[in-house]
């Protein structure tokens, strides 16, 4: 979006300073030409700047939005995977406990570890739940999500070239010299630089 408002502003000033030129006051068709001009570049710079702003507010902010939440969202996930590691950990402790002889001491640490186990296998369960039903409905939301601002983003598409066209259409016409073709343009600028170049003060030493 930078590119699109530098490239407005740049039109706006050279069409700014082709109307200081002094040729401008010399000339009252150049003028007329070059006023005609500047009028084009400036609506141009309006038009873009509404675009600029438009997109600002309904793409560019909402991504922002959306991107904020992943923050949150990788957060769930490490809480979950710190869970998962915390109940293999006593999960691989009440194995190691079972797979010994069952003596008193044995049994009494085996009860143990299963009392530590429950509530992180809770705890997990609960966390991997949580994940499982809404990270699908998390991905499943993208679209009906983004599908406004890609709307948004058309429509805007939609009016800035059709007001391009329109602006540059006015310009054409303002412009434009009844009965002159482009290939007559073309011939009439090279001739007019031939005489340019056949003077002294430009000639080849």
């Amino acid at each position: 979006m930078e590119n699109f408002s530098t490239m407005s502003k740049s039109a706006v000033k050279i069409s700014l300073d082709l109307l200081s030129n002094p040729l401008c006051e010399q000339d009252q068709d150049l003028l007329s030409m070059v006023t005609a001009l500047d009028t084009a570049m400036k609506r141009m710079d309006a038009f873009n700047q509404e675009k600029v702003n438009q997109i600002q507010k309904t793409v560019i902010e909402p991504l922002k939005k959306f991107g904020s939440v992943f923050p949150s969202l990788n957060m769930a996930v490490k809480r979950r995977e710190q869970a998962l590691q915390d109940y293999r950990r006593l999960q691989a402790k009440v194995e190691k406990y079972e797979e010994k002889e069952k003596t008193g001491p044995v049994l009494a640490k085996l009860h143990q570890a299963r009392e530590e186990l429950r509530p992180v296998r809770e705890d997990f369960e609960a966390k991997n739940r949580q994940l499982l039903e809404e990270m699908p409905r998390f991905y499943g939301s993208r679209l009906d999500y983004f599908q406004p601002s890609f709307e948004s983003l058309i429509r805007a598409q939609v009016v800035y070239y059709s007001e391009m066209h329109k602006i540059f259409g006015d310009l054409t016409q303002q412009l434009d010299q009844p009965g002159h073709s482009d290939e007559q343009r073309e011939r009439e600028n090279e001739a007019k630089l031939s005489e340019l170049r056949a003077l002294s003060i430009v000639a080849d030493d």
